[in-house]
Protein backbone atom coordinates (compact mmCIF):
# COMPACT_ATOMS: atom_id res chain seq x y z
CA UNK A 1 0.00 0.00 0.00
CA UNK A 2 2.83 2.38 1.12
CA UNK A 3 4.70 1.53 -2.02
CA UNK A 4 1.66 2.14 -4.58
CA UNK A 5 1.06 5.32 -2.88
CA UNK A 6 4.55 6.77 -3.20
CA UNK A 7 4.52 5.61 -6.65
CA UNK A 8 1.29 7.33 -7.43
CA UNK A 9 2.63 10.52 -5.60
CA UNK A 10 5.51 10.16 -8.25
CA UNK A 11 7.79 10.16 -5.00
CA UNK A 12 11.24 9.13 -5.62
CA UNK A 13 12.57 6.18 -3.08
CA UNK A 14 15.52 4.21 -2.33
CA UNK A 15 15.71 0.67 -2.73
CA UNK A 16 16.55 -0.56 1.22
CA UNK A 17 16.84 -4.19 2.35
CA UNK A 18 14.29 -4.57 5.15
CA UNK A 19 15.85 -4.57 8.41
CA UNK A 20 15.23 -6.07 11.96
CA UNK A 21 17.20 -5.89 15.26
CA UNK A 22 16.99 -9.66 15.48
CA UNK A 23 18.91 -10.14 12.49
CA UNK A 24 21.94 -7.49 13.91
CA UNK A 25 25.00 -9.66 13.51
CA UNK A 26 26.40 -7.59 16.32
CA UNK A 27 23.08 -8.57 18.60
CA UNK A 28 25.18 -11.18 19.88
CA UNK A 29 28.14 -9.55 20.85
CA UNK A 30 25.56 -7.27 23.02
CA UNK A 31 24.14 -10.07 24.65
CA UNK A 32 27.48 -11.55 25.91
CA UNK A 33 28.72 -7.70 26.96
CA UNK A 34 25.31 -7.58 29.04
CA UNK A 35 26.29 -11.04 30.67
CA UNK A 36 29.92 -10.02 31.67
CA UNK A 37 28.43 -6.53 32.71
CA UNK A 38 25.43 -8.06 35.36
CA UNK A 39 28.39 -10.17 36.99
CA UNK A 40 30.24 -7.15 38.08
CA UNK A 41 30.27 -6.88 41.58
CA UNK A 42 28.87 -4.27 42.27
CA UNK A 43 27.29 -3.84 39.05
CA UNK A 44 27.44 0.06 37.93
CA UNK A 45 25.68 2.01 39.72
CA UNK A 46 24.67 4.85 37.07
CA UNK A 47 25.54 5.66 33.57
CA UNK A 48 29.46 6.56 34.22
CA UNK A 49 29.79 3.78 36.14
CA UNK A 50 28.17 1.78 33.25
CA UNK A 51 30.13 3.68 30.34
CA UNK A 52 33.57 2.51 31.79
CA UNK A 53 31.81 -1.22 32.68
CA UNK A 54 31.28 -1.16 28.84
CA UNK A 55 34.40 -0.48 27.76
CA UNK A 56 36.45 -2.56 29.67
CA UNK A 57 34.52 -5.29 29.11
CA UNK A 58 34.63 -5.13 25.35
CA UNK A 59 38.13 -4.57 25.37
CA UNK A 60 38.64 -8.00 27.28
CA UNK A 61 36.64 -9.97 25.10
CA UNK A 62 39.21 -11.77 22.62
CA UNK A 63 38.45 -10.42 19.29
CA UNK A 64 38.05 -14.40 17.85
CA UNK A 65 34.96 -14.42 20.34
CA UNK A 66 33.51 -11.46 18.64
CA UNK A 67 34.27 -12.55 15.34
CA UNK A 68 32.43 -16.07 16.57
CA UNK A 69 29.20 -14.20 17.67
CA UNK A 70 29.21 -11.72 14.54
CA UNK A 71 28.97 -14.80 12.24
CA UNK A 72 26.70 -17.08 14.01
Amino acid sequence: ICTQFLEAENIPVLAWPAYSPDMSPFEHVWDALDRRIQQRVPVPANIRQLHTAIEEEYTNIPQATINNLINS
